[in-house]
């Protein structure tokens, strides 16, 4: 029974031609990743598992059934998958080598996007980055945040002039950041000709 099913599938398959498999692929991945997101969404709203966890599992499935997808249909164009696994394990070697290589680089990128993201500080805010919580760090206000570094300028009080400094982002993750907001909070009092506010 089973091999009778497989071969009316082969025979099905060896109809459609290559373009017809192609498009067979396309739509049952098509299928799978509806099926897959629907099924995960369900156990999202059920609260099976946290949403932070559902996201992550709605794009692993995608990327698996988009892999398997292109390398079905890399088969079905002659491709093999002798050559397919050695461009991908010499490209993930390469990636691995560049990503070791440039983590310095990419910690500070990702940081700034926590920076952006989490807002521990604003542009004009006054910062003091610290060892520990007694002894002085670097202080100075938020001037510039770009991919790679923060720039501050040096606040001094001993009468000399205000120096740059450029801290890498990935600092302020690393130590205590103590942080004085440049805006000025507004006091409750009434302005000239207006009745405070009662209560």
């Amino acid at each position: 029974m089973l091999e009778s099913l497989t071969n009316r599938i082969s025979d099905w398959m060896y109809i459609l031609g290559p373009i017809g498999r192609l498009l067979l692929i396309v739509v049952a991945a098509w299928l799978l990743h509806r099926l897959m997101r629907a099924l995960i969404g369900r156990l999202g709203r059920r609260a099976i598992f946290p949403p932070e966890l559902i996201v992550g599992f709605k794009r692993g499935s995608s990327l698996l059934i988009t892999a398997a997808a292109v390398l079905l249909a890399l088969e079905q164009l002659g491709v093999s998958p002798t050559i397919l696994w050695t461009a991908f394990t010499g490209f993930v070697a390469v990636a691995a080598i560049a990503f070791f290589a440039a983590w310095s680089v990419l910690s500070n990128i990702f940081c700034m996007l926590l920076i952006v993201t989490t807002r521990p500080f604003r542009l004009h805010d006054e910062i003091e980055i610290l060892d520990d919580g007694e002894k002085r760090g670097l202080r100075g206000q938020v001037v510039d945040v770009n991919l790679v570094y923060t720039t501050l300028r040096e606040t001094r009080t001993d009468g000399t002039p205000n120096s740059l400094l450029r801290v890498p982002n990935a600092l302020f993750f690393q130590r205590v950041v103590r942080r004085w907001d440049a805006r000025p909070v507004r006091a409750n009092v009434p302005v000239e000709g207006t009745q405070p506010p009662s209560g």
